[in-house]
C-alpha cells in the first residue's frame, strides 16, 4: 500500500455518525442470537436536535443575514469583524482572560474545522504530540495525518481521585521527551470528566516550563451539572501565545446544522489558521455566522433548563447501567456516557453492529477514543423516553450475548 493510501486508510469513517448506512452487515447475521428487539430507533452517536432544538431566535438571525445579502455573505476569511468583536467580549467574560478581537479570534466551519486548522498550524511531520486516552477520536487521527507522533497520556477516568484522573507525571515525561503540542478536551469526550483546578494549573505550569502549545477543546464547557466548577486553562497562567481554545454552539445549543466553530488565543496560530482556511473553505458560511449573535445570549432561563433536562437523563441512564454492573464514570459535564461492557461471546465491534441490527440502537465503539475496546459511547442528548428504552435494550442485548 502506498504511503498516501496508508495515510487515508487511517482516517476510517466506518463508525462516524451517519456512516452506518454505508456499511453492509451481511456477515454479522451468522453471529445473531434471538430475534430483533422492538423499540424506537435511537442514534446515540450524536445528539438529537429535534429533542433539544436550537435557541428560538437562531433561524431569525440566519434569515436576517440572508436579507442583508452579499455584505454578510463575503466576510473576512477569519469571520465578520462585527461578530468577532461581539464574540470576543462574551468569550472574555466566560473564560476570565482577555481576547483580542482582531488578532485572536477566528470563526470556522464547525469546531471540527477549528480543530483541523489549529493542529495543521502547530503540528509538523515528526513532531511529538501528547494526546489523552480516552479523548476525542479526531485528535489522534489528525496527528497521524499531519505526520506527527502520538504520545499517549493515560487518564484514569474510573478512579476515585481528584478531577479527571490525568497522569500528570506521564504528561511531564512527554514534554521532557520533546512533545511540542498537547491536545485535550475539557469536559472530556467521551467520559464527561471535568479537569480539576489542580490538574489545569499543573498542565499550564508544565506547558509554560517546557514551551508546549496547548489546544483546548472546550465544546461542552457550558453544559455542567450539580454546580460543577470549571477552570479555563487560558486563565491559569499560560501565556496567550501558547494556547488556543476551541468552542462552538453546535452541541449544548443544538446549532450543529449551522456548522459554526470559534477558535481564540495565540495570534500567530490564529493567523496561520486563517491562511489555511482561505484555501480550504474560504470562511465559515457568511449567512450562518450571523447565528453566533444568539450564542451566550439565549433567553433568560434557557441554559438552566437545558442543563437540568440533560442532568435528568444522565441520572436515569446511570441508574440503568449501575443496576447491571457496567462501570461508568458519572459525567460532570457534557452529554456523553462511556460505560464498560462485560465480557461477551462476540467481539466488541461486532456487538456494536449487532446492537444496530437487532436492537435499533447506534452507539460509538470505545476504540474510536483509544485502547478501550470494551467501552461504548452514548450521546444522551436525546428524547428522554426513547433514550431510556434504548438503554434497557442495550442491557438486554448484553445479557443475551454473555458467554
Amino acid at each position: 500500500m502506498s504511503s498516501l493510501a496508508t495515510k487515508f486508510a487511517a482516517l476510517s469513517t466506518d463508525n462516524a455518525p451517519g456512516q452506518e448506512v454505508r456499511r453492509s452487515d451481511a456477515d454479522i447475521r451468522a453471529l445473531m442470537i434471538g430475534e430483533a428487539l422492538p423499540g424506537r430507533a435511537v442514534d446515540f452517536s450524536h445528539g438529537d436536535v429535534d429533542a433539544f432544538p436550537p435557541p428560538p431566535d437562531a433561524m431569525e438571525r440566519f434569515a436576517e443575514a440572508v436579507r442583508i445579502g452579499g455584505r454578510q455573505a463575503y466576510t473576512e476569511y477569519r469571520g465578520s469583524a462585527d461578530i468577532r468583536a461581539e464574540l470576543a467580549r462574551r468569550l472574555e467574560a466566560f473564560t476570565g482572560a482577555p481576547v483580542s478581537t482582531d488578532a485572536g479570534v477566528i470563526v470556522t466551519p464547525g469546531t471540527q474545522g477549528a480543530l483541523f486548522l489549529a493542529m495543521a498550524a502547530t503540528v509538523a511531520a515528526g513532531d511529538k504530540v501528547a494526546i489523552v486516552q480516552p479523548d476525542y477520536f479526531a485528535n489522534r487521527k489528525l496527528v497521524q495525518f499531519f505526520g506527527g507522533e502520538v504520545v499517549p497520556i493515560a487518564m484514569d477516568y474510573l478512579g476515585g481521585g481528584d478531577g479527571a484522573g490525568l497522569d500528570l507525571s506521564a504528561l511531564e515525561a512527554a514534554f521532557v521527551a520533546g512533545a511540542k503540542v498537547f491536545v485535550f478536551s475539557n469536559p472530556n469526550n467521551p467520559t464527561g470528566a471535568v479537569y480539576s483546578q489542580r490538574e489545569i494549573g499543573r498542565i499550564a505550569d508544565l506547558a509554560k516550563r517546557y514551551g508546549v502549545t496547548v489546544i483546548a477543546d472546550q465544546l461542552y464547557s457550558r453544559l455542567r451539572y450539580d454546580g460543577e466548577s470549571y477552570t479555563h486553562i487560558r486563565a491559569s497562567g499560560l501565556p496567550d501565545e501558547q494556547c488556543v481554545t476551541i468552542m462552538g454552539p453546535s452541541k449544548t445549543e443544538s446549532l450543529s446544522g449551522y456548522r459554526l466553530g470559534v477558535a481564540f488565543g495565540a495570534p500567530a496560530i490564529i493567523d496561520r489558521m486563517e491562511k489555511l482556511q482561505a484555501i480550504v473553505s474560504l470562511r465559515a458560511a457568511g449567512y450562518n455566522q450571523a447565528v453566533l449573535r444568539s450564542w451566550f445570549a439565549e433567553p433568560a432561563g434557557w441554559m438552566a433548563r437545558r442543563v437540568g433536562e440533560h442532568q435528568g437523563i444522565r441520572d436515569e441512564l446511570l441508574a440503568i447501567f449501575a443496576a447491571t454492573g457496567f462501570p461508568t464514570r458519572r459525567p460532570q459535564a457534557g452529554s456523553y456516557l462511556f460505560p464498560t461492557l462485560p465480557a461477551l461471546r462476540v467481539a466488541p465491534l461486532d456487538f456494536v453492529r449487532l446492537l444496530r441490527q437487532q436492537a435499533n440502537v447506534i452507539v460509538t465503539p470505545g476504540t474510536e477514543f483509544g485502547p478501550h475496546p470494551c467501552s461504548i459511547r452514548l450521546n444522551f442528548s436525546q428524547d428522554r423516553s426513547a433514550a431510556l428504552d434504548a438503554a434497557r435494550r442495550i442491557v438486554e442485548m448484553v445479557e443475551r450475548y454473555r458467554p
